[in-house]
């Protein structure tokens, strides 16, 4: 054994092993190695057995215990494998057929064939172990398998709601790769002792580091460039965050899998409370998508009915054409034909007629039939699908759930359009057979003009549907604020053809017009107008999009005013964030004895000159497409209509959850409500807001509109906030009487965050209580604004924050976060790091300038008496009291004691 101790000492050790059930196996990782002798693994594996707790498989005697080890294989490689004990014992080893080894530097990735294997002791082959083929010998093993239904598996079955919860768990200092990737290896810890044990979860830190090893090696067999550098940052993040720390590291993969069970058992409550409707909706989702199908397919199936059948009319035509010109040509030969043989032919040729006039006439009904179940097709394509997309579309524009994708659309509008093309030539082919033969009456003659007739009309309607404007107009310095553009900066709107065929390739050229026949230019009173500048055609093509539709892109457009005679005047009845414009797009198809106009419109935009307008131009864009569906509506702030507040509720949610993790809960709305419909209404559902109460008048005594008040606080979130706000650490949105009413209750030092009501570019303040239960004391501090939050951030403001009274040592208040978390447990990962001063002999650090270095530290001055109550004051330790002499002295110490008792 002390051999074996030195032989280990040698193979230089980066980390200390570390246990796994993973098949009975124990195995060791990072090991960089000089120099490898088999006895030091046989050695190793002895030594390290004593430390196994898991139990021995049953049946399989061959795999007791299992060590895993790197050595050097063949063309210089490292390989990673697992030795069995059988093997371990006798000193005979095999590579595993199919296991990848890791390259050394500069090496070259290559297989490794197996080498024969040998018989172990028991009279059966040994054969090696790896991760790629583990499923496939457990199976051949008769082993059962690992629970694949693993615990982050189940959370990505949820619904959106409760993924969005499982987005807040996570951030860069823990990120959800990392989750991703060790899904199991995760779950099979026990965190929860790792977070109060230090060696313990050190042993876990290095653990996890290995396991991204190896992750990074899989990626590098599958020659992922992207998922390794990804993989090799979350390492170097990790090691930077919790190499001193472990403890904090398992503190937070504990709380991050607690959290997840709390949203798993919430959202099982949840289906068993819901399970009715929402197999009601999903059954009733899919029964509709699954009968679209199904009428697809079967105009697609009747389609090829036809061709078949006009092939065998065809055929019979032919025969009896060949037939009735074999008796002609007979019946003028010499010897001719007798009598009764020249009756019976045309007995037969009258029966061959009748046969084909039949499969005419069931020829040109079941194309009727056709064209009938295509309409009916088309019809719930267009005026149910397509509407319901363009409504989703609308909503996904003010922040709303993501626009379901139009490939499933295109794919029915595609099959429908070319079934339409064959039924074209299709009455092209009877046409010709017409041609070659008719006769009084002829059901080809009788209905093909009207069959035609009817396929055009079809075929043209589903093509001037199909041209849709799939990426609305929007500014890319602002892809959150779509349809709102300003003039003179570009951008971009993106139109698609539902109807993929071949042949349109490259053969559509597209226009874009500006307020094309707008009547509000000259109904309305100082309507802006504009010009579009910039490359306003594009040919619509296959290989612009990334899914192959058929798309043409505008990137470069711009706009800008026309200037008038004289200056523009305000007389108008809209203000310019109110006017609302409209771009068209035009295109021709044409093909043989086909000439179709196709022509689309964008959603109404708003055009602003300055970039202040932008608050008020997204609001009009808001407003419009929360109440209204027609995008030719641009008279329509000329009267709005109100909206109710339980539809306002929910798009103001969204602006929230559009640019970042969470939205507005019921509470935070409740406190919006009241301050849009008064405090009696109680935030009702069913109120009705005015357009003018929603954005241009003041709001209560302010100076300042509702809107332009939310928009700040976004702004605000999005630039200084936004980990606090997707963490759940601000409450924001409550009124002072409830935040008085939720702190009076909970110990001193606890507070809660909130947003400012008096300030219109956004301000965040925090209240704390204090004093008894009995007799609490509520203090806020004055609102930080964007300009304070940009020299000091706000966790470090919560951080260093002191009270002050007189001369009194300054302290920090805050202890909880409401309801009772710790402060640095809330905020903690948030704290600015100090910056380590450089060795005294480290020359390449940076030369002193002659400076003390500073803080920025909040600090609040106020009376005694505010900062706390006498019996808070007394009684004082020994320690305490010592050191309150020590800085004031004792005339200040009776001074206090006498005004404090003088009641």
């Amino acid at each position: 054994m002390p051999g074996t101790i030195k032989t280990l000492s040698r193979l230089q050790f980066i980390s200390i092993l570390r246990f796994r059930n993973l098949g009975g196996n124990v195995t060791v990782h990072k090991l960089t190695i000089a120099t490898v002798f088999v006895q030091s693994f046989i050695a190793l594996a002895r030594l390290s057995s004593t430390h196994a707790t898991q139990p021995v498989e049953t049946g399989h005697p061959c795999r007791l215990l299992c060590a895993s080890y790197c050595f050097p294989g063949p063309a210089h490689y490292y390989t990673s494998r697992v030795f069995h004990q059988e093997e371990l014992k006798t000193g005979r080893f095999s590579y595993c057929k199919d296991s990848y080894h890791r390259p050394a530097p500069n090496a070259a990735r290559e297989r490794h064939k197996p080498t024969e294997v040998e018989a172990g002791p028991r009279g059966r082959r040994s054969p090696g172990f790896c991760l790629a083929c583990h499923c496939q010998r457990r199976r051949a093993a008769g082993q059962p398998f690992p629970n694949r239904m693993t615990q982050w598996y189940q959370l990505q079955q949820l619904d959106s709601k409760f993924l969005e919860q499982v987005h807040q768990l996570y951030d860069d200092s823990f990120p959800m790769e990392i989750r991703q990737y060790l899904a199991q290896w995760l779950e099979n810890q026990d965190w929860e002792h790792a977070a109060n044990n230090v060696s313990f979860a050190t042993v876990l830190f290095h653990d996890l580091l290995s396991q991204l090893d190896d992750q990074f090696s899989r990626f590098l067999i599958e020659n992922n460039f992207l998922l390794q550098h990804n993989i090799r940052k979350s390492k170097r993040n990790l090691q930077d965050n919790f190499q001193e720390d472990p403890i904090h590291m398992a503190m937070i993969i504990y709380n991050c899998l607690k959290e997840e069970r709390k949203i798993l058992n919430s959202a099982q409550l949840s289906n068993q409370m819901e399970v009715g409707s929402i197999q009601n909706t999903v059954i009733g989702m899919l029964d509709k998508q699954k009968e679209l199908d199904a009428k697809v397919k079967a105009v697609k199936n009747s389609v090829i009915d036809v061709e078949q059948d006009i092939k065998t009319l065809e055929d019979m035509q032919d025969e009896y054409d060949f037939k009735c010109k074999t008796l002609q040509n007979r019946e003028l030969e010499s010897n001719g034909v007798s009598q009764e043989e020249f009756k019976k032919e045309q007995m037969n040729l009258k029966k061959m007629f009748l046969s084909l006039d039949l499969k005419r006439k069931e020829v040109v009904n079941k194309i009727v039939q056709l064209l009938n179940t295509t309409e009916h097709t088309q019809s719930a394509l267009i005026n149910e699908e397509l509407v319901e997309w363009k409504h989703r579309q609308q909503t996904a524009c003010i922040g709303g759930p993501p626009n379901a994708c139009l490939d499933q659309l295109q794919n029915w509008f595609t099959i429908v359009a070319e079934s339409l093309q064959q039924v074209r030539q299709q009455l092209k082919k009877l046409e010709e057979l017409e041609q070659k033969f008719t006769y009084d009456p002829d059901p080809i003659t009788k209905n093909k003009q009207v069959l035609q007739d009817r396929t055009y009309s079809l075929f043209k309607q589903l093509i001037q549907s199909s041209f849709v404007v799939e990426r609305q107009p929007c500014m890319p310095t602002h892809p959150q604020r779509p349809l709102v553009l300003k003039t003179g900066v570009q951008f971009t709107v993106k139109l698609r053809l539902l109807v993929k065929l071949q042949e349109l390739n490259y053969n559509l050229k597209v226009k874009v017009l500006f307020d094309k026949d707008v009547s509000e230019k000259n109904s309305v009173k100082g309507f802006r107008k504009f010009n579009i500048l910039g490359t306003n055609t594009k040919v619509m093509n296959m290989e612009e999009s990334t899914n192959g539709s058929l798309a043409a892109e505008f990137r470069h457009l711009q706009l800008k005013e026309q200037k008038n005679a004289g200056s523009r005047t305000n007389e108008g009845p809209l203000i310019v964030t109110e006017e609302l414009h409209s771009l068209s797009f035009e295109t021709q198809l044409c093909q043989p004895g086909l000439v179709i106009d196709l022509e689309t419109t964008s959603l109404p935009i708003v055009v602003i000159s300055n970039v202040s307008q932008l608050p008020s131009g997204w609001a009009s864009i808001l407003w419009f497409n929360m109440l209204s569906t027609d995008p030719k509506s641009l008279s329509f702030f000329l009267n709005p209509p109100y909206a109710k507040w339980s539809k306002l509720s929910e798009v103001l949610s969204w602006q929230f959850s559009s640019v970042t993790k969470r939205g507005l809960n019921a509470d935070q709305l409740n406190m919006l409500g009241e301050k849009l419909l008064g405090p009696t209404s109680g935030g009702s559902h069913d109120g009705l807001i005015p357009w003018t109460r929603f954005c241009k008048e003041n709001i209560n005594d302010k100076n300042f509109p509702f809107w332009l008040w939310i928009e700040g606080i976004l702004e605000l979130i999005k630039k200084h906030l936004l980990c606090l706000w997707n963490d759940g650490c601000i409450m924001g949105f409550i009124s002072k009487e409830k935040e008085r009413a939720l702190l009076k209750d909970q110990s001193p030092g606890t507070f809660l965050l909130r947003f400012s009501e008096s300030s219109r570019e956004g301000a965040i303040t925090f209240t704390w209580v204090e004093g008894s239960q009995n007799e609490p004391q509520f203090h806020s501090v004055e609102p930080y604004t964007k300009k304070e939050l940009s020299a000091v951030t706000f966790p470090d403001i919560i951080r260093n924050y002191k009270v002050m009274a007189a001369e009194n040592i300054p302290e920090n208040p805050l202890r909880f976060l409401y309801p009772d978390i710790p402060k640095d447990n809330a905020f903690g990962k948030y704290y600015s790091r100090p910056k380590e001063a450089p060795e005294p002999m480290d020359l390449d650090g940076p030369k002193g300038n002659g400076y003390i270095k500073t803080e920025l530290i909040s600090v609040s001055e106020v009376h005694p008496s505010r900062l706390q109550s006498p019996e808070n004051l007394l009684p004082m330790s020994p320690e305490e009291f010592d050191e309150v002499s020590r800085m004031v002295g004792p005339a200040e110490i009776d001074t206090v004691m006498c005004s404090a008792y003088s009641t």
